[in-house]
């Protein structure tokens, strides 16, 4: 398909979609204006609704209309500069208690929560489990992402509620103050190389990768990723040669060289699946994947790319946290299928031992309850998540299960603990090593 013909077929769908109360940019995953569907069918309902018509090669055209014609990214492969793992048998050892670098010296102990249908960040002191400040940020903020050198916190927005922006926003997080939003197209989620050379801006509506400058956002280039619908969340090999990001909607992986920045594979699922946040086992090669609609955790190998195992753990399977010491896993699980949320659901955390690939423990709230993202705090004994459906913050004691809520109202997301051990920032909420 030519690029005009591409385009065009791209602007009748902006027509359509915009009649619906949609536009191109419109994200296809979280929040949306109507009840959705459970398992399967409302993957087909949220993204069908957005993307009637479209084709791979519109994806791809709509990037070369908005970013320029695609050409290879200019820079080092991504490997060469990666710091070794403190331990090459555990890449979360440099992430353990108490290892805090000293770029993090003088930034206070927070809980930056972003908030979905307020529009604001939320900030919790730790100690006391009270909101202390509400900042005004941008429509449809979805997490708050430490930056590769742990000097900025960035907000990540999209645009799936009216009036949504896919802009970025910087939190100083020794002052706790907003800095002035840089524009990009769609800020869904970001990631960081492992060399720090490079933010991955995860344009999930557009479905493509953009390589941006980490500190001014400046576009050095991006991968087109058409074939990869709801393209969300990711993790890194331990040394940095390539990166694997799930694709929500079609049931697939996508799997990115980092050596050569370019796609290298697309990894279909066995059906029945939802794929959502994604981390790497502790010895490097396999990664545990969360499982919306299978209700459990999808294993793969890396290297081959290819399924190994399946783990069952509760009700919507979403975010998956390491402990600080690299034997557990804690799994999100949001108690419902459905991507337009319950209240009061079949909420629930559980515990998986990494060298057993077993459920260790099943943590329940009292009353049910939509626990989603989040991330450890600093010494490990508190998971702190967002209440997606239900308007509050959880943290969950990770000695016994107990857990505490803080009320936010509204819908929080992406939240992080800040700051946390660790030489650097991945991205999402805080993916340390």
């Amino acid at each position: 398909m030519s690029f005009r013909k591409g385009f065009a077929a791209a602007a009748a769908v902006i027509a359509i979609a915009v009649g619906a109360g949609f536009g191109l940019r419109a994200a296809q995953s979280l929040t949306i204006p109507f009840p959705c569907a459970e398992g399967g069918a409302c993957a087909y309902v949220c993204h069908s609704v957005v993307e009637e018509g479209r084709t791979a090669s519109d994806f791809i055209a709509l990037a070369a209309y908005q970013l320029g014609p695609e050409k290879p990214i200019d820079l080092p492969p991504v490997n060469l500069g990666t710091p070794p793992p403190v331990d090459p048998h555990n890449v979360y050892a440099g992430a353990a208690a108490g290892m805090f670098s000293p770029a993090v010296d003088g930034q206070p102990t927070r809980v930056y929560s972003p908030n979905l249908a307020t529009g604001r960040v939320d900030v919790i002191d730790p100690e006391t489990f009270k909101v202390i400040d509400s900042l005004q940020a941008t429509p449809s903020p979805e997490h708050i992402v430490p930056s590769w050198d742990l000097q900025t916190l960035w907000v990540s927005a999209d645009v799936s509620m009216s009036g949504g922006h896919g802009g970025v926003i910087p939190i100083d997080p020794r002052t706790g103050q907003l800095g002035k939003e840089i524009d990009v197209p769609d800020s869904y989620n970001i990631y960081f190389t492992p060399d720090g050379k490079s933010a991955i801006v995860v344009a999930e509506a557009m479905r493509r990768l953009e390589f941006r400058d980490p500190h001014t956002m400046e576009l050095q280039g991006y991968i087109p990723t058409p074939n990869c619908a709801g393209i969300n969340h990711a993790d890194f090999s331990p040394d940095g040669a390539y990166a694997i990001f799930t694709c929500e909607f079609n049931n697939s992986l996508a799997k990115i060289d980092l050596v050569h920045h370019t796609l290298a594979d697309t990894l279909p699922l066995t059906p029945g699946h939802m794929p959502q946040d994604i981390r790497i086992a502790p010895e490097g090669k396999i990664f545990f994947i969360a499982d919306l609609v299978g209700d459990g955790v999808i294993v793969i190998d890396g290297d081959s790319f290819g399924q190994v195992d399946f783990i069952k753990t509760g009700v919507g399977a979403h975010g998956l946290y390491p402990s600080r010491d690299g034997t557990k896993l804690f799994v999100s699980n949001r108690g419902t299928h459905s991507l337009g949320g319950q209240r009061n659901g079949m909420g629930s955390v559980s515990v998986i031992d990494f060298a057993t690939r077993k459920v260790v423990a099943n943590w329940t709230i009292p009353g049910g309850g939509s626990p989603d993202m989040g991330n450890l705090s600093a010494d490990g004994k508190w998971l702190w998540l967002s209440g997606r459906y239900d308007g509050v913050i959880y943290a969950f004691n990770t000695d016994d299960g107990s857990v505490k809520t803080v009320p936010v109202g509204g819908q929080p997301h992406g939240l992080t603990v800040w700051p946390q051990p660790g030489r650097y920032s991945l991205g999402h909420t805080g993916n340390m090593r």
